[in-house]
């Protein structure tokens, strides 16, 4: 970890190459750091009370920069992800019903019913060395397509990986253009993210043409396609256009996919790396039967297990805002068009706000651990733009992680740390393979309890 502050084109390569690289050691220490970078005054904040002011107080004189709308519009579109001001207010109003805690019921039942298939494959695959993170992202698209559109995704899903993968590996990382004039220069980057857009929404198209060829369901909502079909916004009664509808469908394919397969990624992977730990979720997964909403009162350190894991590897490693007006943030004058940045990876690790920031250790989440400061941990965002789908995503990784360590052991395969690296999500920097066993019933372990040991 570098232990100063990079130069401008160091770090602008640094960024292309991956982010989590970008800060040193002083941004894991101070709680505000300031400075330009190709032209634009940066202000990073480390601080609570500074990340409470942008995210929630005066959340309202924060937009996302134009460069973060100019690297994911082409596959977000103007879905709630992107929207400002009054659209932004018409799809949260519109769409947080279809999310809200009474339609987990519904929700967790398509995921134990995709994690229940994706199981009895995995297990024909047991002793021999397995790459996880194709499963697992396998399976969020199945939890995704059956939620979502009560859909097989096996028609869709080589398509929609191959698109997905597309955008990540051509178009995700920033070029010079999207930092220093976005929109203003006709790159060739942001012509092939023209030509992708193209491809994109064409596919969203075919995909939500086969959903509504579907019969329905008099008076019932089969899944979350349903539900927004069906949301009227509570102000004004608007519904959303084909075009609004693809763009939220977009938004929730990216953010319930992709964010959830590299979640239990990880959480797969600590699993091994610990497994003490391991034994006792399985025990606590064991105890009764995992088939809906209903199994997660007694999961508790399944839950702390999750939240753990997001802490060290966020699957959205980085907030950015621009200011519209003048502000001050904790006393420092802010200019219009400063731009603000949050980083949950560096926040969740930082030494003046996590005892032993670089530990794993789950019992930080138990009953009874100290309290954290809700604005020092942000793996959903906070404040009135928080991840509207937060509940339906940590319910999907609670109970997929349960269901898979009470039926399998796992182990790595190899030596040799895994490091992150950030496209569009916290992605491991190679392939990665693990061996699964049949895990056999009974035997006392010890509970989750604070482990000590470094990720």
């Amino acid at each position: 970890m570098p232990t100063r502050l990079r130069g401008q084109v160091e770090a602008f390569f640094v960024l292309r190459r991956n982010p989590l690289e970008l800060w040193g050691q002083l941004a894991y220490e101070l709680p505000i750091i300031e400075g330009r970078f190709l032209g634009r005054q940066q202000m990073m904040l480390n601080a609570p009370e500074a990340i409470r002011h942008v995210l929630l107080t005066n959340a309202e004189n924060y937009r996302r920069n134009a460069a973060s709308r100019q690297v994911l519009q082409p596959i977000l579109g103007n879905g709630l992800f992107l929207a400002e001001g009054d659209a932004w207010k018409h799809q949260r109003r519109t769409i947080a019903p279809a999310l809200a805690p009474r339609t987990m019921g519904m929700l967790a039942r398509h995921v134990v019913t995709a994690c229940a298939a994706k199981e009895a494959a995995l297990a024909g695959l047991l002793h021999r060395p397995l790459e996880l993170l194709p499963h697992l992202q396998n399976l969020a698209l199945m939890i995704a397509g059956q939620s979502m559109f009560s859909l097989e995704m096996g028609g869709f899903g080589g398509e929609l990986r191959a698109l997905i993968t597309e955008y990540g590996t051509q178009y995700a990382q920033p070029g010079i253009f999207d930092l220093v004039a976005p929109g203003r220069v006709p790159s060739g980057l942001a012509r092939g993210r023209a030509r992708f857009r193209e491809k994109w929404v064409a596919f969203l198209d075919r995909l939500i043409a086969t959903r509504d060829a579907l019969p329905a369901e008099e008076g019932r909502a089969r899944d979350l396609f349903d539900l927004l079909a069906a949301a009227r916004d509570p102000e004004t009664g608007a519904a959303f256009s084909h075009a609004q509808l693809r763009d939220e469908v977009s938004t929730m394919i990216l953010a319930g996919h992709e964010t959830t397969a590299v979640t239990l990624f990880w959480c797969i992977y600590l699993a091994a790396l610990y497994p003490d730990l391991q034994a006792a979720l399985a025990e606590e997964a064991g105890a009764g039967p995992i088939e809906g909403a209903e199994a997660l009162e007694r999961l508790p350190r399944t839950r702390a297990f999750v939240d753990e894991a997001l802490r060290l590897y966020p699957p959205a490693f980085l907030l950015v805002r621009e200011a519209i007006g003048a502000d001050e943030i904790v006393g420092r004058a802010v200019a219009p068009g400063t731009v603000v940045v949050m980083s949950p990876w560096v926040l969740h690790r930082h030494r003046a706000l996590w005892r032993d920031p670089d530990v794993f250790d789950p019992a930080r989440f138990l009953a009874g651990a100290p309290a954290v400061d809700r604005f020092a941990y942000l793996p959903f965002g906070a404040g009135p733009r928080i991840c509207v789908g937060a509940s339906f995503a940590l319910t999907e990784a609670v109970l997929v992680l349960a269901r898979l360590l009470s039926r399998f052991r796992v182990r790595l395969c190899g030596d040799g740390a895994v490091l992150p690296r950030g496209i569009v999500t916290t992605q491991p920097d190679r392939v990665v393979r693990f061996e699964l066993s049949e895990r056999r019933r009974g035997g006392a372990v010890s509970p989750v309890q604070g482990t000590g040991l470094a990720a």
